[in-house]
């Protein structure tokens, strides 16, 4: 039997997601904004929740297009709130909006991949938890990342979130030393 983070199942969907995509270094601009917003989705949540109505927020935010997105209006605010596969938040709906623009702002200037790998000087940050317990909810560089994001109008981008967005990401790797993907992912940042 593989061994797993903690937090890991028990749906197959959870198992999935653990085992294929979380910790895996993302370099993509896109990819990085699209996973920053839907952590953001999941504030008060958990993740299987997200994960759940993942491809339905794909199809609703038009895969996620930054350059889309960011010219949407009031209008699509309320397509998006009558849809019921994705979080009818109003304020996460409209933080995704503003944030697409904030994207294409610093995607401009020097690339969202690099404003938020330079925090971590290009390469993954490697822990070595023993237990869940042991892995914190933020840091002081999720906080600095955040204060940052903040500064230049992100929303719903709180030390909390930012430090999921970390893990989820592969900016940290925060496996578990006993987990199956810890060796794996360790070995993709190096």
């Amino acid at each position: 039997m593989k061994m797993r983070c903690e937090w890991a199942g028990p749906e197959q969907i959870y198992l999935d997601y653990h085992d294929t995509d979380w910790g895996v270094p993302e370099y993509d601009s896109r990819a990085l904004w699209e996973k920053l917003i839907l952590d953001g989705f999941q504030a008060g949540l958990s993740w299987i929740t997200i994960l759940k109505k993942r491809d339905n927020f794909r199809a609703a935010f038009a895969g996620f297009d930054p350059h889309v997105i960011a010219e949407w209006t009031h209008a699509d605010v309320e397509r998006l709130l009558a849809d019921p596969g994705i979080i009818r938040h109003r304020g996460k709906i409209e933080a995704a909006i503003s944030n697409a623009r904030v994207w294409q702002q610093i995607e401009a200037q020097q690339g969202f991949d690099h404003f938020l790998w330079n925090y971590v000087d290009g390469k993954p940050l490697q822990n070595a938890w023993q237990t869940q317990a042991e892995v914190p909810p933020q840091t002081e560089l999720s906080g600095q990342i955040s204060k940052d994001l903040k500064a230049r109008g992100f929303k719903f981008c709180g030390p909390t979130i930012v430090y999921a967005f970390m893990q989820a990401t592969g900016m940290v790797n925060d496996h578990l030393v006993g987990c199956h993907r810890y060796d794996a992912v360790a070995a993709m940042g190096r």
